[in-house]
């Protein structure tokens, strides 16, 4: 009977452990979800401070902010799901080095478009986060935000996914910039590039404007 009640205690005692671990687990996923405009917001603001501290952000400085989109907003963008996005139905025609390569194109020319907005920012400047309605348990939403403190408003929104690859819980797929979304723009150019000169084409064609924005900085 002693040997029981110990075999008892000793299994609820193992049972409780796991179900403490498991609860645990569990609020620290529930507390690395930010709301999507806290996270918007948070991302932008920090952001918007490294740019006040570095003229050469502000100046539009392609280096410069291909190493702030790598070490602040890299881990936040969907940068597979943007070229895709971009490319449309080609893209699952395309090998997968073609892919890297499209990619890492996109990237940059996506660098390129950010960088008018950055240099736009003032010292005065502040990032304002829309609010929004209760996301509820949506897994794609748009966040919407302006750049204040220039002659007028620039508006800068944002698609996020609802991801676990994020320690926010959210990443980014798409931008607004001045009032047009980019992954759609660009889809039409790639479209009519892909029809007339295939992927490759399209590579070759984004490599040499990158290369051409490049000198122009």
């Amino acid at each position: 009977m002693t040997h029981s009640i110990r075999h008892y205690r000793s299994a609820m005692t193992r049972f409780i452990g796991f179900f403490l671990v498991c609860a645990t687990s569990l609020s620290v996923a529930q507390a690395q979800t930010q709301a999507p405009d806290v996270f918007v917001n948070k991302l932008t603001n920090e952001l918007l401070d490294m740019v006040r501290k570095d003229p050469a952000l502000k100046a539009g400085d392609l280096q410069k902010i291909g190493m702030v989109l790598d070490t602040k907003l890299l881990p936040y963008i969907n940068f597979q799901r943007m070229t895709a996005g971009a490319v449309g139905p080609a893209w699952r025609q395309a090998t997968p080095e073609q892919q890297k390569r499209l990619q890492d194109e996109f990237k940059m020319l996506l660098m390129r478009s950010y960088s008018g907005a950055l240099a736009q920012v003032k010292d005065n400047s502040s990032i304002i986060v829309k609010p929004m309605r209760n996301a509820g348990n949506d897994n794609e939403l748009v966040v919407r935000s302006e750049i204040r403190g220039g002659a007028e408003p620039i508006p800068i929104d944002y698609r996020l996914e609802k991801t676990t690859e994020s320690d926010t819980g959210w990443r980014i797929y798409n931008f607004n910039l001045l009032g047009v979304w980019l992954v759609d723009n660009y889809r039409t150019q790639f479209s009519q590039e892909i029809n007339a000169k295939g992927i490759d084409g399209l590579i070759d064609s984004l490599a040499a404007r990158n290369k051409s924005n490049t000198k122009k900085v």
